[in-house]
């Protein structure tokens, strides 16, 4: 894994919280499984789960379309 070192950040942000930003917008994009997120924000899976939806980030990786589609198949018995 890479090392990614940032410069210059003001006094007044809190580094976990970037590392938590990088995670879960890293996460979202699909590049990351929840377990390699969380080992970034340096938290467990369980947490990183818990509080992904903080940052309007959903842990299920489907659209709203392909989720109504499986709720609506599931309703058909398919």
């Amino acid at each position: 894994m890479k090392t990614i070192t940032l410069n210059n950040i003001p006094d007044d942000i809190d580094e976990k919280e970037v590392s938590m930003i990088v995670a879960v917008k890293l996460f979202d994009q699909g590049k990351l499984s929840s377990g390699q997120a969380a080992a970034i924000a340096g938290i467990s899976k369980r947490e990183f789960i818990e509080s992904v939806g903080e940052y309007g980030v959903s842990v299920f990786q489907q659209s709203p379309e392909d989720l109504l589609n499986d709720v609506e198949n599931a309703a058909r018995g398919k």
